[in-house]
C-alpha cells in the first residue's frame, strides 16, 4: 500500500516537474515568427528586421515565415491555434487584430481572447501617394479633381477593411468627395497596376512605401499623422492640408497563443524589447518610417482593446463588411 502511494506521488511530481524543465530550457528549438501577409510589404520588412535583430542579441534561432491570405486572417489563426509552447508567435497589426472581427462576419480567432500580446513593435502614419506621372501635385489638387469627376478615379488598397482602406473612406467622408475603391492582394500588385495609372491613388504605411517614394516612383501628398514624419519632412499632413483632427495610424506587435505560460511571456517581452535596442534595428526601422515603441505587455493589450473599440465603429459607418 505504501509502495503504491509512493508510486502516485512520483508519478504527480513528474507531471509538475516536466513543465518547468522545459520551461527552463526554453527555447529549445526555433522559434517562428508568422507574417500574416505576403513578402515586401510594411509587416514583413519589420518581422524580418525583428527575428534578425532578436536572433543577434539572444543567440536563439529566430526565423520570419511568411502566411497570407484573408487580410491577414490566416496566418493569426494559424498563430492562435498553434501550442501554447512560446514557439509560434505572429506580428499582428491594427487590421487583422482591430479591425477584421468587425469587418468579418466570421472570424476562426478572438484577438481578444485567443491571443497573448507581447510587445508593441512600432507605429506608422499613412501615407497617400500617387504615380510619379500624376498631375496631382498636391492633396488640394487630387481632391479638387475627385470632386470636379464623382466616381471617376480610383483608389488602391491592400484589401479590403484594411487600415489603409478605411483611413481612405474616411478621408472621402471628411473632404466629400467619392473615389472608387480597387482592393488587391498585398502591396505588390498594388503598385503594379498604380505606376500603371490603372489605379490614381494609395495610401498605406510609411514603411510599405517609402523605398518607392525614395526611388522617385510615387510621389507623396500627404501622411495621416498629426505631426510630420521625420523620414518625409517636406510633406504635409491631411491635418493641416485642410482637414484638421485628421489622424490614423498603423501599429505591429508581437503575440502568441493565450495560454502561453507567464514565464515565458515576460522573457519574450524582455528580450524582444532588449533587441529593439539594437541601434541597427533602431535605425532600420526610423529608415523605414516606423516609430519604435516597446513597452510592457499591458501596455500593447490596452492598445489592441481601445483600437478594437475605435475601428468597430468605423468599420460599421462605413458599411464595409465580408462574408
Amino acid at each position: 500500500m505504501f509502495n503504491r502511494l509512493l508510486c502516485l506521488l512520483i508519478a504527480a511530481s513528474s507531471v509538475c516537474i516536466a513543465p518547468t524543465i522545459q520551461a527552463q530550457n526554453y527555447p529549445s528549438k526555433t522559434i517562428r515568427l508568422i507574417v500574416p501577409f505576403p513578402p515586401g510589404g510594411g509587416t514583413d520588412l519589420v518581422s524580418r528586421e525583428l527575428a534578425a535583430a532578436l536572433s543577434q542579441s539572444t543567440g536563439w534561432s529566430v526565423v520570419s515565415e511568411n502566411k497570407p491570405g484573408a487580410g491577414g486572417n490566416l496566418g493569426v489563426d494559424a498563430a492562435a491555434k498553434a501550442p501554447a509552447d512560446g514557439y509560434t508567435l505572429v506580428m499582428g497589426q491594427t487590421s487583422n487584430l482591430a479591425i477584421n472581427p468587425t469587418l468579418y462576419s466570421k472570424l476562426p480567432y478572438d484577438p481578444l481572447k485567443d491571443l497573448a500580446p507581447i510587445v508593441l513593435v512600432g507605429t506608422s502614419p499613412m501615407v497617400l501617394v500617387v504615380p510619379a506621372s500624376s498631375p496631382y501635385k498636391t492633396l488640394a489638387d487630387l481632391i479638387n479633381d475627385a470632386k470636379a469627376r464623382p466616381g471617376a478615379l480610383n483608389f488602391a488598397s491592400s484589401g479590403n477593411g484594411t487600415v489603409a482602406h478605411l483611413s481612405t473612406e474616411r478621408l472621402q467622408q471628411i473632404a466629400n468627395f467619392k473615389a472608387q475603391h480597387i482592393p488587391y492582394k498585398g502591396f505588390n500588385l498594388a503598385f503594379s497596376d498604380l505606376v500603371a495609372g490603372q489605379v490614381q491613388m494609395f495610401m498605406s504605411s510609411i514603411p510599405t512605401l517609402l523605398g518607392q517614394i525614395r526611388t522617385g516612383k510615387l510621389r507623396p501628398l500627404a501622411v495621416s499623422s498629426l505631426q510630420r514624419s521625420d523620414e518625409l519632412p517636406d510633406v504635409p499632413t491631411i491635418a493641416e492640408s485642410g482637414y484638421p483632427g485628421f489622424e490614423a495610424i498603423t501599429w505591429f506587435g508581437v503575440l502568441a497563443p493565450a495560454s502561453i505560460p507567464p514565464h515565458i511571456l515576460a522573457l519574450l517581452n524582455k528580450e524582444i524589447n532588449r533587441a529593439m535596442e539594437s541601434p541597427a534595428f533602431k535605425a532600420k526601422l526610423k529608415s523605414e518610417g516606423a516609430t519604435i515603441q516597446g513597452g510592457s505587455t499591458e501596455r500593447f493589450s490596452d492598445l489592441l482593446k481601445q483600437d478594437y473599440a475605435m475601428w468597430s465603429q468605423v468599420v460599421k459607418s462605413s458599411g464595409a463588411k465580408i462574408d
